[in-house]
């Protein structure tokens, strides 16, 4: 059976529940700060990617910045971000991004990009630029790079190494049995395989995160954890996937609250140093709390 026709036939139809309900940002500082991204056009994923948490975020000082353009060389099936061929690299970005930081006055920067599959080098020349020139304007601001799998090339992870981040994180999305659907062209092996070789290499703090709601079964997700842990992650973060267009994967259920708490506790219990676990978290929630 075609997989898209049956999951379409068992896609959730009803309101979202109430655990998902997001008050409107408020507050002295997301004011400050939202006026600061539209007089100076800076580019956050907070603000184009409509996070529910983007005020928590900024008040807290922590903001998050996509590089490498806004077209991904990836289909996945859950994400948003336009697909095609990317637009030629902006070689100014890194400084664009520093001034940006700097501007916005953020503590804790997390860097993610799209996945640049048509460069020789992945990216990652650019994410390491990118990272060097946040820390020659920001020396007090720390930093997370939520970064694509390079195709598990080791050369090109050892750039990211090599600047030394204070958090690597990169996400697994989804557990085993439907990473081809959800993720088309990643591999989950090659995913743990990219954790474990970051800290093999002696990267101090490793992260990934996980979405649920597309069909997984609740022994899958505490597999994922035991993955995750065996590979040495040290922090994981668990919400709950929305579709973001009808050309999307659909949302097979929604998780309560109750089974969010279960699976921190599980994560916590296999050693996890830390675990953001509910409905609204995305990967970057409470980041800057990560470093530690």
């Amino acid at each position: 059976m075609d997989t898209n026709i049956a999951s379409k036939s068992t896609a959730i139809r009803e309101p979202k529940p109430k655990w998902l309900r997001v008050k409107l940002p408020t507050g002295k500082k997301y004011t400050e700060l939202r006026g600061l991204v539209d007089k100076y056009k800076l580019n956050t994923i907070c603000t184009s990617g409509s996070c529910p948490n983007m005020g928590e975020c900024w008040g807290e000082g922590t903001a998050t910045f996509m590089i490498l353009g806004n077209v991904c060389t990836r289909s996945c099936g859950f994400c948003g971000v336009k697909t095609g061929r990317p637009e030629t690299v902006d070689w100014d970005e890194p400084e664009k991004v520093a001034r940006s930081i700097k501007i916005m006055q953020i503590k804790h920067a997390v860097l993610t990009s799209v996945d640049r599959d048509d460069l020789k080098d992945m990216g990652s020349i650019m994410w390491s630029e990118t990272v060097k020139a946040v820390r020659r304007m920001n020396s007090e601001t720390t930093l997370e790079t939520l970064i694509p799998d390079f195709q598990g090339i080791e050369k090109h992870i050892d750039r990211i190494i090599e600047v030394a981040p204070e958090v690597v994180s990169h996400n697994i999305e989804t557990v085993k049995r439907l990473t081809r659907e959800v993720r088309i062209q990643a591999k989950y092996e090659r995913s743990l395989g990219v954790l474990k070789y970051l800290k093999q290499q002696g990267q101090r703090r490793t992260k990934s995160g996980i979405m649920l709601g597309l069909g997984e079964t609740r022994e899958e997700v505490i597999e994922t954890l035991h993955d995750l842990k065996a590979n040495d992650v040290d922090v994981v973060t668990i919400g709950q996937y929305l579709q973001p267009s009808k050309k999307h994967l659909p949302v097979k259920q929604f998780i309560t609250p109750d089974q969010f708490e279960e699976y921190k506790q599980i994560g916590l219990d296999l050693g996890f140093r830390h675990v953001e676990s509910s409905a609204l978290v995305r990967s970057s929630y409470k980041a800057q709390k990560h470093i530690n």
